[in-house]
């Protein structure tokens, strides 16, 4: 807990993962209402599936690289 409260550990890498598997709920649930609805079409919901669960995992992707570089240049600058 101390290492949270005096940001020595990082909290959001954490947080990432849940959030990571809310967007893609959303994602599945507005690809189904794309699909199944008046508004949108068949191929559009499906767009949104395929596309939108690649842009959320590339997303996430990015934002655990830059907390993994952190924790890298945290280990380089410890070791001097």
């Amino acid at each position: 807990m101390r290492d949270i409260l005096f940001f020595d550990a990082m909290l959001t890498p954490k947080i990432i993962t849940f959030v990571y598997w809310l967007l893609l709920v959303a994602v599945l649930f507005s690809g189904l209402g794309a699909m199944f609805t008046a508004y949108g079409s068949f191929w559009s919901g499906l767009g949104i599936l395929v596309f939108g669960s690649i842009g959320v995992r590339i997303w996430c992707e990015l934002l655990i690289v830059l907390f993994k570089i952190h924790e890298n240049l945290k280990k380089l600058a410890d070791k001097e």
